[in-house]
């Protein structure tokens, strides 16, 4: 077990829904509307980052409501005294995050240290198609899991790059030694995230060499890296292209614009010229080839969370069975949604079940 005396104050159509008695596999089923996903981004918000919708703060407080919101949770990490995280936002400042661990505030960034929480939501079948940006999130998330420290890291590289790019598109011309420390700081942070990046896909790659190409269709990875990977050689790179950098008002090259690369194997197809079917199931194959690999880490034995908005709904009763069973042989507490329970018959005597109704959830015994 992972999370459990899970609440929900206020956030989106839920005024004040308490979740317990959790187990591995636990289902939420409801109409579509009914404030299913709303549970599993209030879940996501456990973790750095802005959650599996990416939303505002303030767009997550309830209508009508105070302003603010407050998720909770207990963490059982399997040894010691259970944790209790919680984050939220104050009608006074609904643009301000807030975090606590055990009672104490704590900067969102080290939520990362208690657990991994990774998601697959139907809005995510866009992923191949989108902006690399979308996929170098999807790439920071993996990263994540394996190291927690990487979010800080990502924080510093932005804070740098923002003020390079303020810099070079200010009219005047920027002080070329404050330049230089900003520069600095980017290319150490920045060959530190491209580091951690370059890992991860290069452990998924091989992976997904030892999995089986059925039920799922199977990716190949490749990291591109949008610039050099040590920070000397980074720093140069950034001193050299201020000239072009300050035309286009922008940092041109660096880790903002790697890529991750993802090929079908057998077809050799671009991920984004494949069917919708074979992008989903490739989808698939990486997160759990991703929850696989930290099965094998020693060094990643964080609780783990993953949260699976409405795949079932998706798949073949071949596939679905093969993803429980991979779900099933694995230490992650796992959160699924539908709108029925037949899909997941399979799993009936495994799972705890609630039904979500315009915003409450019941526990279904």
């Amino acid at each position: 077990m992972a999370l459990d005396r899970i609440s929900l104050t206020s956030f989106r159509n839920h005024r004040a829904t308490q979740i317990d008695r959790t187990r591995q596999f636990n289902l939420l089923v409801g109409e579509n509307g009914a404030g299913k996903t709303n549970v599993l981004e209030a879940i996501s918000l456990l973790a750095p980052g802005r959650g599996l919708r990416r939303a505002a703060l303030a767009e997550m407080a309830a209508q009508q409501g105070p302003g603010g919101f407050t998720v909770s949770a207990r963490l059982d990490a399997g040894a010691g005294e259970p944790v209790q995280l919680g984050t939220g936002a104050d009608g006074a400042q609904p643009g301000k995050r807030l975090v606590s661990v055990n009672g104490a505030a704590s900067p969102a960034n080290r939520l990362a240290e208690w657990l991994s929480i990774g998601w697959l939501t139907p809005a995510m079948d866009r992923l191949f198609t989108e902006s690399a940006g979308a996929r170098r999130r999807f790439l920071d998330r993996l990263v994540l899991a394996f190291a927690p420290g990487h979010a800080a890291t990502a924080s510093r590289l932005e804070a740098a790059l923002r003020e390079r790019n303020r810099l070079l598109s200010d009219p005047r011309e920027p002080d070329p030694q404050w330049l230089g420390g900003i520069e600095a700081q980017l290319a150490e942070a920045g060959a530190a995230v491209a580091s951690q990046r370059a890992s991860t896909v290069e452990r998924l790659a091989a992976m997904l060499e030892t999995l089986p190409s059925e039920p799922f269709a199977l990716p190949r990875l490749a990291y591109k890296p949008g610039g050099p990977l040590e920070a000397d050689a980074l720093a140069l790179t950034l001193r050299q292209c201020r000239g072009q950098d300050r035309a286009a008002g922008r940092t041109l090259t660096g880790p903002h614009r790697d890529e991750l690369a993802v090929t079908m194997a057998g077809k050799e197809q671009a991920a984004a010229e494949c069917s919708t079917g074979e992008q989903k199931a490739m989808l698939i194959s990486i997160v759990l080839a991703h929850s696989r690999l930290l099965e094998e880490d020693a060094a990643s034995q964080r609780p783990r969370v993953l949260l699976l908005d409405e795949v079932a709904a998706h798949l073949d009763p071949v596939r679905r069975e093969a993803l429980f069973e991979r779900l099933r042989q694995g230490r992650a507490q796992v959160w699924l949604t539908g709108t029925e329970r037949a899909p997941f018959s399979s799993i009936e005597g495994e799972m705890a079940v609630w039904e979500v109704r315009g915003g409450e959830a019941r526990k279904v015994d």
